[in-house]
């Protein structure tokens, strides 16, 4: 046989890594950083070369595994090279994601304005508008995770995410923040002990969003959001065209004052209560199917305050298309979706977030956007988001509202557009004296000019990116007496133009 020999592993590591065949340093990376990387992948080169010279040394002595007098140092060494090659791959190791946005919001008078994407009447129930040059706030997310493999094949991921928002200015915020751990869980996949439909199925606990969560950027709203502390199974391959996910989560409804109906002199003992989620969610090639059942033991002790309890249970569905193009029409994305719930379900974008829903409460939503260039440097998405729904929180109330909204960008040149966006919101609402709220009807337009810098354009996923803004936002003044929204608060009364700078990243 002839002898496999590597007379200069040193040489071979060096030029390996002159040649970036195991990566290159990030360019915002030090010249020491950089000489410690190398050094380091100089060093695993040597080690994989060494190996590989003793695996041949093995094979020309006809051992196809070290021997007893063989040194036990050479399966460390497979070992932890294997390790090393993981962690290159980004299969093991630590990785951080961020998404943070900041910006400073002022009205015509200098002072600070108020914003958001759900600053309107129709906002209370999930009437979003367009968010550019419309957000006063500084919020974040650190995303921090952990990925394992292990010799069996198996994998597993331990994730913690840290959120943090906020209306101030100021540097130090004080009582006026809100830090949270909004999700701690952990995940496997690639159990090879699972089989059958359960192959490629991975299996989850603890508190986190769905990984199927779904959005419309340009409102800041998702289409469905399921969260929680629970457990759960994804991708159990039913079927050839079949793809399931089942999970359980709980949520906590906030405290409220117990009405008792035997002895009403007792009223005003606070209680709580969970809602348990149960959730069965299936993909049919580019379709989606979810149904949810709800339940809340005790929740129809709340005392809503307009004569009306809460409901104790509700269930909601949702079918959604996932498109590979715009609409048919040429190349980009779409998706749509429609959805639809009664009871504690009726809040059909924060999945059994609501605890204030009546067993009568029924709500069905449409949500709808896509992506494309229309032509080299200019690129569209259109969105329309819309609900109805009555019986919410009293008998004969009623919520109608629509939004249309267009993003449009048009690229300048490799690190500056200029962002477009005009937003029209419709709404007739009817709480029925709920929480001391008056029936309005009327209509709400947004503008926006935002000149865009960032490293690279190219796409509407592209980030970080920083703009200056201007916005003009219009409304009915008939909407300024609804009683729980930004719109007629003081100075704030219609035609008003906004100016503010913002910051969006994430990685």
């Amino acid at each position: 046989m002839h002898k496999m020999t590597f007379k200069t592993p040193l040489a071979i590591a060096i030029a390996a890594a002159s040649f970036g065949l195991y990566g290159t340093a990030s360019a915002n990376t030090t010249l020491e950083e950089r000489f410690a990387q190398l050094e380091a992948r100089i060093a695993a080169a040597e080690q994989r070369a060494n190996a590989a010279e003793r695996r041949a040394e093995l094979a020309e002595q006809g051992q196809t595994t070290p021997s007893s007098s063989a040194p036990a140092a050479a399966t460390d060494i497979e070992e932890r090279l294997a390790r090393v090659e993981r962690q290159s791959n980004g299969e093991e190791g630590f990785s951080f994601n961020v998404y943070a946005r900041s910006g400073l919001l002022i009205g015509e008078d200098g002072k600070s304005a108020p914003g958001g994407p759900y600053l309107t009447p129709a906002g209370g129930n999930g009437g979003a508008v367009g968010r550019l040059g419309n957000e006063p706030d500084t919020y974040s997310e650190a995303i921090l995770n952990y990925r394992m493999q292990f010799d069996n094949g198996a994998k597993a991921r331990y994730t913690t995410m840290l959120a943090a928002g906020t209306n101030s200015s100021n540097d130090w915020v004080g009582d006026d923040t809100n830090l949270n751990v909004r999700q701690v869980y952990a995940e496997f996949s690639d159990l090879p002990s699972f089989t059958g439909a359960f192959e490629n199925a991975s299996i989850w606990a603890g508190k986190r969003f769905d990984r199927d969560n779904f959005d419309i950027h340009w409102l800041d709203s998702d289409v469905v959001f399921l969260a929680g502390t629970g457990g759960g199974i994804y991708d159990m391959q039913l079927a050839d065209n079949w793809k399931s996910n089942f999970s359980v989560y709980g949520r906590s409804f906030s405290d409220y004052p117990v009405v008792n109906r035997e002895n009403p002199g007792l009223d005003g003992e606070n209680s709580d209560t969970d809602n348990l989620v149960v959730t069965s969610n299936n993909y049919f090639g580019n379709w989606q199917v979810m149904v949810n059942g709800m339940s809340a033991a005790d929740n129809d002790e709340r005392d809503i305050g307009v004569g009306q309890n809460a409901a104790d249970s509700g269930w909601h569905t949702m079918v959604a298309y996932h498109g590979d193009s715009f609409f048919g029409m040429g190349e980009g994305n779409f998706k749509a979706a429609v959805l639809h719930g009664q009871g504690l379900g009726a809040e059909v974008k924060g999945l059994g977030s609501n605890g204030d829903l009546t067993d009568d409460a029924t709500a069905t939503r449409l949500a709808l956007y896509g992506t494309t260039y229309i032509a080299p440097k200019w690129r569209i998405a259109p969105s329309i988001l819309a609900e109805t729904s009555e019986d919410r929180f009293a008998n004969g109330d009623s919520y109608d509202w629509a939004t249309l909204n267009v993003r449009l960008a048009n690229e300048i040149n490799q690190n500056f557009e200029m962002q477009y966006e005009a937003s029209y919101q419709w709404m007739d609402l009817d709480p029925q004296g709920y929480s001391d709220r008056n029936a309005v009807d009327g209509d709400y337009m947004k503008f926006t000019i935002a000149p865009t810098f960032k490293p690279e354009v190219g796409g509407f996923w592209k980030r970080p990116e920083i703009r200056l803004f201007t916005t003009y936002s219009d409304w009915d003044d008939s909407l300024n007496s609804y009683g729980a929204s930004s719109l007629g608060s003081d100075g704030f009364t219609g035609g008003e133009f906004t100016f503010g700078v913002q910051t969006e990243v994430w990685f």
